[in-house]
């Protein structure tokens, strides 16, 4: 079984993980269709897998009372 000689420093994986994000590929919010990205919940509505998971602020619907 494989074991890494030296540790890797905190730099050093951050700029091999900071090369993944770059190509990650949108996908559209099935309730809104706006663009998120993959296995995170749509930052414009809060779903997530069809459930709402997050509560946007801003975007609440407000009612008008009459009176």
């Amino acid at each position: 079984m494989g074991v890494p000689k030296k540790k890797r420093s905190k730099s050093r994986k951050k700029s091999r993980q900071s090369r993944k994000l770059s190509s990650l590929l949108l996908a559209s919010c099935p309730q809104c269709k706006a663009p998120t990205l993959s296995h995170f919940a749509c930052p414009e509505c809060g779903y997530y897998k069809g459930k709402q998971v997050v509560v946007v602020k801003g975007k609440e619907k407000k009612t008008k009372e009459k009176g």
